[in-house]
């Protein structure tokens, strides 16, 4: 953000100045959709850096923008401040609006404000928060008000690993400009963050994607790219075969979930390796879905591997002897790329010289105690971006890291977000029916990061379309070909 908020202010040209006017602006309209009401009784906690300028701004805005209750407050901690902060200085003294300067935290007084606008500090923090800035933004907590961060919670980190036990404010919005950060994208952010929305303030976008680098967010127009029409004289075979090798007799819900997202996601034939117990409950709920059935401890003699364009190996499957010979079997016979999911990664976790059996660009669909399992304990959900690009790229898998921002690591070394999804599908069955769809687009043809890419994305997608308090993995599953369809050109 930092090279393109330089290379826009050099190429349009444009002020420093009038770009954080832009931002401000930006921001103003945003918090005037989400609160409304002109009477609210608004503080503005401003420090002296471009941060504490925004706020500057984006006070004399809102007071413009008929916000009558509005107070600044600056935070003059330090005797020094930014030429941009200075100018906003100036241009505030003209309007019809409060300021109050305080040296020390102890110095703020009572606060009756509705609202607390955070524009203490902004993204170039890189360590804690220390004496008065640690005890303003303590009391500021501690006030149970509605709070509302400029670009990024004060004292939070844009990127690098997250201490919870870090002061920063908790902010009940960011409305952050331009990208989100990383650390946003991760669990540990839910502490100080509870929602975040994105400004675009005019910066550069040709040089913003053009830029290097190993993080990047998902978007719809991804999925119109990958995704292929279904021409005519296309036929079954054309979209390939999928084999599901999941299932017990306690977890026969895994398997048929799984099954029934690879069939609602356009695979051409399905077919699901399930116990013999397990046969009547698919011919009730699935009949377009084929059985192959397997004994105990072995997969079946006469399994024609070839036919199969991929091979998803996992959900409740088991951990036992009996599940360690039939995946053993699976990784020695199919030679193509798997999905590699629940207990299918907990087994080769207990028995990681399995991994060398692995088929190359095969991918992985850990939750996160699968993936610490896998490949070791992590202290931070940044060490798991970290493992997640080495361990993708080393052995040449996409590993896809389940969360409310899914993951996916690629071999080339990205790291892509996901957007899509909402809290109401964190519900049991989501990760079997999500394995079952990139099986499905293996099988029709798309490359492994492409169809861990489309069902993610789509999965998402798919759960938001159907709404509600709890989006159930049956709904979900139903809605898939709707879903897809959107994105057909």
């Amino acid at each position: 953000m930092k090279e393109a908020d330089a290379y826009t202010i050099a190429s349009k040209p444009i002020a420093s100045v009038e770009l954080m006017e832009e931002a401000s602006r930006a921001f103003a309209g945003m918090f005037s959709t989400k609160f409304p009401d002109k009477d609210l009784k608004i503080a503005v906690y401003c420090g002296t850096g471009n941060n504490g300028g925004d706020g500057l701004a984006i006070a004399r805005l809102l007071s413009n923008g008929g916000y009558e209750n509005i107070q600044v407050n600056i935070a003059r901690f330090s005797d020094k401040s930014t030429v941009d902060f200075d100018e906003n200085f100036r241009r505030l003294r003209g309007e019809n609006i409060s300021v109050k300067e305080f040296y020390k935290a102890n110095e703020t007084g009572e606060e009756d404000a509705e609202i607390i606008l955070d524009a203490l500090l902004g993204s170039g923090l890189n360590k804690p928060l220390e004496g008065e800035w640690r005890d303003l933004v303590s009391w500021l907590n501690n006030l149970n008000k509605i709070v509302v961060s400029v670009d990024i919670p004060t004292g939070f980190k844009s990127d690098g690993p997250v201490d919870t036990g870090d002061t920063a404010v908790h902010a009940d919005l960011t409305i952050t400009f331009q990208r989100p950060k990383v650390n946003f994208l991760l669990p540990e952010w839910a502490l100080f963050l509870k929602d975040f929305k994105v400004a675009d303030i005019g910066l550069d976008e040709d040089f913003i994607q053009n830029t290097a680098g190993a993080y990047y967010m998902l978007t719809a127009d991804d999925i119109r790219s990958r995704l292929r029409e279904r021409l005519p004289f296309s036929h079954k075979g054309t979209f390939g075969h999928a084999l599901i090798i999941a299932g017990a007799c306690e977890t026969m819900g895994a398997a048929l979930l799984s099954a029934g997202a690879c069939l609602h996601s356009g695979a051409g034939l399905t077919s699901v390796c399930i116990p013999a117990q397990g046969l009547t409950a698919l011919n009730v709920s699935m009949p377009e879905v084929m059985a192959v059935i397997r004994e105990e401890k072995t997969l079946p003699s006469d399994l024609k591997w070839d036919k199969y364009q991929s091979v998803a190996i996992g959900p409740g499957l088991g951990t036992g002897d009996d599940s360690l010979q039939v995946l053993k079997a699976a990784l020695k016979n199919f030679r193509k790329p798997m999905v590699i999911d629940a207990d299918a990664i907990n087994l080769i976790s207990a028995n990681y010289e399995m991994m060398q059996l692995v088929p190359e660009f095969s991918v992985f669909t850990p939750h996160v105690k699968e993936f610490d399992r896998l490949f070791g304990a992590h202290k931070s959900w940044w060490g798991r971006l970290e493992t997640g690009v080495d361990r993708a790229a080393a052995l040449g898998c996409t590993i896809v890291l389940k969360n409310r921002y899914t993951i996916i690591f690629t071999p080339d070394g990205k790291c892509l977000f996901n957007p899509t999804g909402t809290p109401a599908m964190a519900t049991g069955g989501m990760g079997d029916t999500l394995t079952g769809m990139i099986a499905s687009f293996l099988a029709q043809g798309y490359t492994p990061a492409d169809a861990a890419i489309l069902a993610v994305y789509l999965h998402g997608d798919a759960g938001e379309g159907v709404g509600g308090y709890v989006v159930t993995p049956s709904r979900l599953i139903e809605a898939l070909p709707e879903t897809i369809l959107k994105y057909i050109s």
